[in-house]
C-alpha cells in the first residue's frame, strides 16, 4: 500500500491539452474513483500514473517518492483492464502465475500466491481452464487475479466492467468492495458510471475538459457539488434544476417560480443558510437545484406535523421502478422528477400534492453555474 499524490500534471498531444495542470493525493490504502464523461481525460491520467503515457509536466508520486520518469515496470502498480488482456493459450493458474514469473519469483512462491488470489477471489475450481471456457465474470475475476497476486504498492483499474451485463456488474462491484474492504489497498478506479463512483469509492475526482471540478467523499460531492455540472452527473435520475427568482420574505428569502398556471410557486429558502451574499443577490434569477428524493407524496395522516414545503404539480409521466416510482412533473419552465413511494397510487393527468424538503436543496448562479448556496 502506498499514498498517491499527482501534482500539476499536465498532458499534451500535439497542440491539444487533455491534462491541464491535474492535482489530487490520497492516502495509503484508499479507494479513489475518477468519473467523468468520455473524454474528459480520465483514462489518460489513469495511463500518466501506469507510466503508459508521459507526462508533459508536473510530477507523479508514489509512497512520497517522484515517479515522474519512471517505467511502469519501476512504479510497482498493476493494472486491470477493461478488455481482461488474459492470454488466450494458457490456462487460468498460467495467467495468473506469468507476472511473477517474468519477474523471477520463485517457484513455491509463485504457486502459494496463485491459490491464495485463487482462493480470495473464488476461482479454485478455474486454475486449469483457458480463457474461451470462463464467462465473462469469470475472467475478470482471472484478470483480477493476476493483479492481486503481485502485491504491488498501487492498483489501476480501467474500467473494468463496462463490458458486463447489469446483474454482473452488480455482483463484481460487490465483491471488488469486499475485496479492499478485506485487503485494505490503494486503488485509483476510472469509470463513467456514477453508480459505481458513489458505491465503491473513499474519495470521488469529478473530471470535466481535463480539469477536476470536485475531489472529495461520495457524501460531498453528491450532496454538497461545487457547480451545476457535478450536481448533474452525480446521483441517478440527476438533480433537477429549476430557474426561480430570489426575493425577499418575511422570514428571510424565497424563491419565486413561475407555472403555466397563473399562481407562480413560493418555496422558502432556510433561514439557517441565509447569508449576506445570498441577500444581495435579491431580484436576480438563479438556479434551484432539488434531487428527485427530495420530494415526498403528501401524507393527509401527518396533518400539521408533515415537515417540507407543500405544492401541486400535475403527473405527466408514471416511471414504476420496483423499489420506488419516478414521477414527470412540468413546474415552471422544466419537467421535473419526483422520487415516490411504491404504494403512490397516481396516473399520467392526476394533480398530486407533494412535499419539498428544503432544507437539503442548492442554489446555483444562472450565469457562472456555479454553486453559491
Amino acid at each position: 500500500m502506498a499514498a498517491l499524490e499527482i501534482d500539476q500534471v499536465r498532458k499534451e498531444f500535439g497542440r491539444e491539452r487533455v491534462l491541464k495542470d491535474v492535482s489530487l493525493s490520497i492516502e495509503s490504502g484508499q479507494f479513489l474513483i475518477l468519473v467523468g464523461p468520455s473524454g474528459c481525460g480520465k483514462s489518460t491520467l489513469m495511463n500518466a500514473i501506469a507510466g503508459l503515457e508521459p507526462v508533459t509536466s508536473g510530477h507523479i508520486r508514489i509512497d512520497g517518492e517522484d515517479v515522474t520518469g519512471r517505467t511502469p515496470a519501476e512504479r510497482d502498480i498493476a493494472m486491470v483492464f477493461q478488455s481482461y488482456a488474459l492470454y488466450p493459450s494458457m490456462t487460468v493458474r498460467q495467467n495468473i502465475s506469468f507476472g511473477l514469473e517474468m519477474r523471477k519469483v520463485p517457484k513455491a512462491e509463485r504457486i502459494e500466491a496463485v491459490e491464495r488470489v485463487a482462493d480470495l477471489l473464488q476461482i479454485s475450481h478455474l486454475l486449469e481452464r483457458k480463457p474461451a471456457q470462463l464467462s465473462g465474470g469469470q475472467r475478470q475475476r482471472v484478470a483480477m487475479g493476476r493483479a492481486l497476486a503481485r502485491e504491488p504498492k498501487v492498483y489501476l483499474f480501467d474500467e473494468p466492467l463496462s463490458n458486463l451485463d447489469a446483474k454482473l456488474r452488480v455482483d463484481m462491484r460487490t465483491e471488488i468492495k469486499k475485496l479492499h474492504q478485506r485487503l485494505g489497498t490503494t486503488i485509483v478506479y476510472v469509470t463513467h458510471d456514477q453508480v459505481e463512483a458513489m458505491t465503491l469509492a473513499d474519495k470521488i475526482a469529478v473530471m470535466r475538459d481535463g480539469h477536476i471540478l470536485q475531489l472529495g467523499s461520495p457524501d460531498e460531492v453528491y450532496n454538497d457539488p461545487v457547480d451545476m455540472f457535478v450536481a448533474g452527473f452525480m446521483g441517478s435520475p440527476s438533480m433537477n434544476f429549476i430557474r426561480a427568482t430570489l426575493e425577499q420574505s418575511d422570514g428571510g428569502v424565497q424563491l419565486r417560480i413561475e407555472t403555466p398556471s397563473e399562481e407562480s410557486l413560493t418555496l422558502p429558502w432556510p433561514a439557517a443558510r441565509t447569508t449576506e451574499a445570498l441577500t444581495e443577490r435579491i431580484g436576480k434569477t438563479v438556479i434551484l437545484g432539488l434531487r428527485p428524493e427530495h420530494f415526498s407524496e403528501e401524507d393527509a395522516r401527518l396533518g400539521a406535523q408533515a415537515e417540507g414545503t407543500p405544492m401541486t404539480a400535475t403527473v405527466s409521466v408514471v416511471e414504476p421502478t420496483g423499489a420506488d416510482i419516478l414521477l414527470r412533473l412540468p413546474l415552471g419552465e422544466e419537467e421535473i422528477t419526483a422520487r415516490v413511494g411504491p404504494k403512490c397510487a397516481v396516473a399520467p393527468g392526476d394533480r398530486l400534492a407533494l412535499r419539498v424538503d428544503m432544507s437539503r436543496a442548492v442554489m446555483f448562479d444562472a450565469n457562472s453555474e456555479q454553486r453559491i448556496a
